[in-house]
């Protein structure tokens, strides 16, 4: 009976060689690490005094280093115990609790029949590679070039050329002893609906081999080199040879990496692996044309018990993490999860590495969140829910994520986590918003300040900060130098300068804030990373701090900008509620003009393209919208009198 390799793999996966050999020596105590799955004896092979044998559980093997030995876990039964081959894999599959398979004859011929298709593989690879460095490959090379991928990745995963020829491959194939049919079965030639010709399905195509986890070729994904195709990365279909559910890209290196306790991170892409890889990253993996699925999920916890898996930190990216946390939550077990990075938006790794470098790269796998912590942030989304009903839906939202665990202790584990959170999320943030006297933010002390800060004696409130990926990986939070920002972001800016508990308040909503001016983004970078770094900061200190930072002459300059204007509201005597209203005023115009200067230049556009009469309209339309949000002033009722201000200013 011929036992299938992806059997034997399972057996070696879940039985450490350890346990094997263990029966037969005796492990010497002073050399072993059981801990990170090494271990010593004198060699069972031969006699000795001093331990030369050695079993890594990690890469599956033994070895001995006095008489040569080595082998696995069926060869180490065959060899020392004397069994055939059948009954040790009967023996390791009953220590494994993986049960035998039926004989089928069926399966047995097929099994035969793939061998002879991995042969037809491994011919087309060899023409792909010879085709890249002849000269019919330049532009494939120019494009490896551009992209980074020196001449050594791409000899270590045999990257090649498929030339822009109907019949090329095919002929090769057939030269070689290939039959037509075997050319159907490996998926290298297709045909078309009512056509009996056969072509070559690889075509102008930078070609990447999609090896299976004994390192033999079962695909290939090819990349196009003219913008003018259906599709820019074409893979191989699903053959006998290759299921997408059931590989991943390097998955065979990854494996080994990862026994030497190498991180497991999951990218895109065929580059994203090979920029990870070539920079260190040896346990970097990708799935193939689909989403990552349970199956991937398993094969990934073989390699590691905390795979990461990365994602883009735009709406897809996110959208994806959902996905991703759907798909993982009912398999969790102990001991077994994953970690979540969020990459820079805009970049994938790839890029992050070519133009920021390995240590980029590094920082972003560090930051990687748990499962729990992620979960948590897709259904809070960073906002505080302000009513009963609101709370109670979030917490049902947890608990329903939660009840999705199939394993009980980790579910309950996931239960009192969440159950913590929402502890702590809706506990009052701040004390003494203000001391009820209208106008006034003198504190209980006596000293002038921002009203909800507690007075002395009283426990200082930990804020609470629930902060996105969007947020940390803004553009925003880089640091920079102010210069000149417009009126409209004067108000906004010197309304968090002089009362920083408004931006700490509400963190999530001002990720997204776009500035028309360089000067303003650089100021609400440093103040934001200031109130980050402190979330009780006073606005003097912040002020102060800022001053520091350089941006002091700028603070002045748009303060006094505001105050001949007559804009009074962001000033720093004034009364926190009234501070607010004027600045969500602020806020709600400046987005509404930021949006409209957009839609402004999408119909600028259309008009150049279509110069009728109803675009006309549109432009002109969008143009009075801008001019009456320009002349809006804050018709609040009331707005002004905690301040002694009767003006409607703004």
């Amino acid at each position: 009976m011929r036992f299938s390799d992806a059997f034997l793999d399972e057996i070696r996966q879940r039985l450490p060689i350890s346990q094997v050999v263990g029966e037969h020596v005796i492990w010497d105590k002073r050399k072993s690490q059981p801990g990170r799955g090494d271990y010593w004896a004198c060699c069972p092979f031969h006699g000795e005094k001093t331990p030369s044998f050695h079993a890594d559980d990690r890469k599956g093997i033994y070895h001995c280093f006095g008489c040569g030995v080595t082998g696995d876990h069926f060869r180490f039964l065959t060899e020392k115990a004397g069994m055939s081959f059948p009954e040790a894999v009967e023996k390791l599959a009953g220590m494994a609790g993986v049960p035998m398979p039926a004989r089928d004859e069926r399966e047995e011929a097929r099994d035969e029949a793939r061998r002879s298709l991995y042969d037809v593989m491994e011919i087309a690879a060899k023409y792909f590679e010879a085709a890249l460095v002849h000269n019919i490959g330049a532009r494939a090379r120019g494009y490896l070039f551009e992209r980074g991928v020196s001449a050594q990745a791409q000899t270590r995963f045999r990257i090649g050329f498929a030339p822009d020829s109907r019949n090329g491959l095919k002929e090769h194939l057939a030269a070689n002893g290939v039959t037509a049919r075997d050319m159907v079965d490996t998926g290298l030639v297709a045909s078309r609906e009512g056509d009996p010709l056969t072509y070559d399905r690889f075509r102008n195509r930078v070609m990447f081999p999609i090896m299976d986890f004994r390192g033999r070729i079962i695909a290939f994904g090819g990349r196009a080199l003219t913008p003018d195709v259906p599709a820019k990365y074409l893979n191989s279909p699903e053959t006998e040879l290759f299921k997408k559910r059931l590989t991943l890209y390097n998955g065979k290196d990854a494996r080994a990496a990862a026994r030497d306790g190498a991180p497991v991170i999951v990218v895109e892409g065929y580059l994203d692996v090979i920029a990870a890889v070539m920079a260190g990253f040896e346990g970097t993996v990708a799935p193939l044309g689909t989403a990552l699925t349970e199956e991937h999920i398993q094969m990934l916890w073989r390699m590691s018990d905390g795979p990461i898996l990365c994602f883009d930190g735009d709406a897809a990216g996110q959208r994806a993490a959902e996905r991703a946390a759907g798909i993982v939550l009912p398999l969790l077990t102990p001991g077994k999860t994953v970690k979540i990075a969020t990459l820079p938006e805009g970049l994938d790794p790839d890029d992050i590495i070519r133009q920021q470098g390995r240590d980029a790269f590094a920082d972003v796998i560090d930051r990687a969140r748990s499962l729990s912590d992620v979960v948590w942030s897709l259904e809070t989304g960073g906002i505080v829910p302000e009513t009963p009903e609101a709370r109670a839906a979030l917490e049902a939202r947890l608990r329903e994520r939660a009840g999705s665990i199939g394993d009980q202790s980790v579910r309950r584990h996931y239960m009192q986590a969440f159950d913590e959170k929402l502890t702590a999320f809706f506990q009052p943030v701040r004390h003494n918003r203000y001391d009820g006297q209208r106008g006034d933010t003198r504190r209980g002390d006596g000293q002038r300040g921002y009203g909800n800060r507690p007075a002395y004696g009283q426990p200082r409130a930990t804020p609470r900060l629930v902060v996105s990926d969007t947020l940390r990986n803004s553009r925003i939070l880089k640091p920079g130098r102010a210069a000149d920002a417009s009126p409209r972001e004067a108000v906004i800016l010197m309304s968090l300068v002089n009362h920083p508990a408004l931006a700490e308040s509400r963190l999530e909503a001002l990720a997204g804030l776009e500035f028309s001016s360089p000067g303003g983004r650089k100021l609400f970078a440093a103040l934001l990373d200031l109130v980050m770094a402190d979330h009780d900061i006073s606005g003097a200190d912040l002020r102060a701090a800022l001053g520091a930072r350089g941006f002091g002459p700028d603070i002045e300059k748009m303060a006094g900008v505001l105050g001949r204007q007559g804009v009074w509201q962001s000033g720093a005597e004034i009364a926190p509620l009234d501070a607010e209203t004027g600045l969500k005023h602020a806020l709600a115009l400046h987005y509404k003009s930021v949006q409209l200067n957009k839609d402004l230049k999408a119909a600028e556009m259309a008009l150049g393209i279509d110069p009728s009469e109803e675009t006309f309209e549109r432009l002109r339309d969008i143009q009075n919208q801008i001019t009456t949000v320009d002349g809006t002033e804050a018709l609040i009722e009331g707005f002004g009198s905690l301040s002694g201000r009767a003006a409607r200013s703004f």
